[in-house]
């Protein structure tokens, strides 16, 4: 094999997903849990409802707090819950300690 059929593009490979949101806690060694809100509309009432979901998202350097509002990507599983990684602080929270 040479290493040019080794190496996989992002093509090849799809782009990884990306979610940007508040963060809601901060509290974890490492880790912060970034509930992402979205608007569906009920299948039976046809009314515009929100559904939130909190997902657990790794931050090495512990950059975000709480209220920050972040990116994170789709990663592999690094425990029982995370399998996002914080991408990036796009907004930090002013009234963070």
């Amino acid at each position: 094999m040479t290493a040019e059929t080794q190496t996989a593009t992002v093509a090849d490979r799809g782009e990884r997903t990306e979610l940007i949101d508040k963060g809601t806690s901060a509290k974890m060694e490492k880790t912060i849990v970034v509930e992402v809100i979205r608007l569906v509309q009920h299948a039976k009432y046809r009314r515009v409802i929100r559904i939130s979901k909190k997902f657990y998202a790794h931050d090495e350097k512990r950059q975000a707090k709480q209220g920050d509002t972040v990116s994170i990507s789709a990663s592999r599983p690094l425990s029982k819950l995370k399998r996002w990684r914080l991408k990036e602080v796009l907004t930090r929270n002013a009234s963070a300690q």
